[in-house]
């Protein structure tokens, strides 16, 4: 599913300023880390973050060699952000706004304007913009796919009105990491808003070269392992799902991925599940931080700093898949 816009610039945006990062809702910093892979660490700035939840900012500053603190959306200012001189510098401002109040796992409570729903901090984003003395050249969002669905299309819609007043041109697509190298079905919303008269072009897809099993740790604690008693496994559809000692069966809880394919999306509650060698396990956090585009000493560091499982399983299911980011800012960067 992808955006075509009548309103297209007339020229291609390529940045050609040192960047200046600026993440909003920044969880553990995925956008950070796909600039890395890019440019490397020293060639951008890590310059400004948002983010309310502290485990989320320790675990970033650990991944990143930063010391940012936390902070709330509804209290900072765009004296915060820190945007001046863009005739010097190129700001990218990223806002992966929170998706609760969008979701289909959650109650769907939409994000109108005024409504006071976690997904409606999203109109955080538009009063900071309108405080700006310099906007940021590049806006990027990413979200679930209801965000564009019926029931939050119109007040989607009245967001991209906005930028529009304000001098960006915007294109979105719904872009699935599986498509983009990582055996991971995950659907997310893209937009890219760029100020000027210019246009972009989203990325194309590549073929999936890897599997479940490639992301495979080669040694898993029993602990992840659910229990073998009076458990009957069988394949349904696409997926494994069993029958319990009740003989009772749940296709939308019960399912586990074969290694041979892909993983089913990593979210905040129920991870993902695998069957491996006839058995069938929770994925470990190391695997689902690869399955988002981490790298292990990633995920070391921020063991290394005391944050539990359960944590790095919330921080990889709140987070972005790196390599999709990576696809997306290789168009801003590279005039390919």
């Amino acid at each position: 599913m992808n955006n075509v816009s009548f309103f297209d610039g007339a020229n291609r945006f390529v940045i050609d300023k040192p960047i200046r990062l600026i993440e909003l809702f920044a969880g553990i910093g995925s956008q950070a880390k796909a600039l890395e892979r890019i440019i490397g660490g020293g060639q951008f700035e890590h310059y400004r973050i948002c983010e309310f939840d502290k485990y989320a900012v320790a675990s970033y500053n650990a991944v990143h060699g930063t010391n940012f603190a936390t902070s709330d959306i509804t209290k900072i200012t765009a004296d915060d952000l820190g945007i001046v001189d863009t005739d010097k510098y190129c700001y990218i401002m990223t806002y992966s706004f929170p998706c609760q109040d969008l979701s289909l796992a959650g109650k769907q409570r939409g994000m109108e304007k005024g409504a006071g729903t976690r997904s409606g901090l999203l109109w955080e984003v538009e009063r900071l913009l309108d405080e700006c003395k310099e906007l940021p050249q590049v806006l990027v969002m990413e979200n679930v796919p209801q965000v564009i669905g019926t029931k939050n299309i119109e007040h989607f819609a009245k967001w991209q009105e906005k930028l529009e007043s304000l001098g960006y041109k915007n294109k979105w697509q719904v872009l699935n990491a599986k498509d983009f190298g990582v055996p991971q079905n995950r659907e997310r919303c893209f937009m890219v808003s760029v100020l000027g008269d210019y246009y972009y072009e989203f990325p194309k897809k590549i073929k999936l070269e890897k599997r479940l099993k490639d992301l495979l740790e080669s040694e898993v604690d029993e602990k992840y392992y659910l229990s073998d008693k009076n458990r009957v496994i069988f394949k349904y559809g696409s997926y494994y799902t069993w029958r319990d000692n009740k003989g009772s069966i749940n296709t939308q809880c019960n399912r586990a991925s074969g290694v041979d394919s892909y993983s089913l999306t990593i979210a905040t509650a129920n991870t993902p599940q695998v069957l491996e060698n006839h058995r069938i396990r929770k994925l470990t956090p190391k695997e689902c931080w690869r399955l988002m585009g981490f790298d292990d000493a990633d995920v070391d560091r921020a063991k290394a700093i005391g944050m539990s499982d359960a944590q790095l399983y919330k921080q990889a299911g709140n987070s972005i898949v790196v390599n999709v980011l990576e696809a997306i800012m290789e168009k801003l960067i590279k005039n390919t």
